[in-house]
């Protein structure tokens, strides 16, 4: 079938709708999705006009399961989620808070609150949160940060060397290492 003037008029509007190819020669009759293609061309009619459904993206089938299947395995490969601090509250087999042995004994009167605390005060936490003997340290904190001299050592330790870098500091030798007349290399 020929291209007349009525013809080129409703193929420029239903491509600027954004019709496919396919579609727009359903609509025709007459004209394959290649012919369509190819009057498009001629007639330079590349820009199209985006849709609702154009910009509404939707991943296709397989993707879409792949990454779900990712998110299931990302899940069980790392532990549970939430807050750990509020995890205990849900989960009655968790072993109860025991403080620490070497705590600093604050008096009643030195003792913080959430609501008493101040920018100086040291903000070390002490007791069972659910308990109401539960205080903060309250004294004095070192400028930078947001402990006391005592607690900033606990919370703030030197790192540890790395496992290698303590073998090539102080290398390993073979158990007969101490043996007189035994090298190393002898063994």
């Amino acid at each position: 079938m020929a291209w007349n003037d009525e013809r080129v008029e409703l193929l420029k509007k239903l491509w600027s709708e954004g019709l496919s190819a396919s579609q727009i020669a359903g609509r025709l009759g007459g004209v394959t999705r290649n012919a369509v293609i190819g009057k498009v061309h001629r007639l330079g009619l590349s820009g199209r006009a985006t849709t609702s459904r154009m910009k509404s993206h939707r991943p296709r089938a397989r993707a879409a399961a792949a990454a779900s299947a990712r998110r299931v395995q990302q899940k069980s490969r790392f532990a549970p989620q939430g807050n750990p601090a509020l995890r205990a509250l849900y989960q009655p087999e968790a072993e109860a808070f025991t403080p620490s042995a070497e705590e600093l004994v604050i008096p009643l009167k030195e003792r913080r609150t959430i609501q008493t605390l101040t920018e100086c005060s040291c903000r070390w936490p002490i007791g069972d949160p659910q308990m109401a003997d539960f205080h903060f340290c309250g004294k004095p904190k070192v400028t930078g940060l947001p402990y006391c001299e005592f607690h900033a050592r606990r919370a703030f330790q030197p790192p540890q060397p790395r496992r290698r870098e303590r073998e090539i500091a102080e290398p390993r030798l073979p158990a007969l290492a101490g043996v007189p007349g035994k090298e190393p290399a002898d063994v």
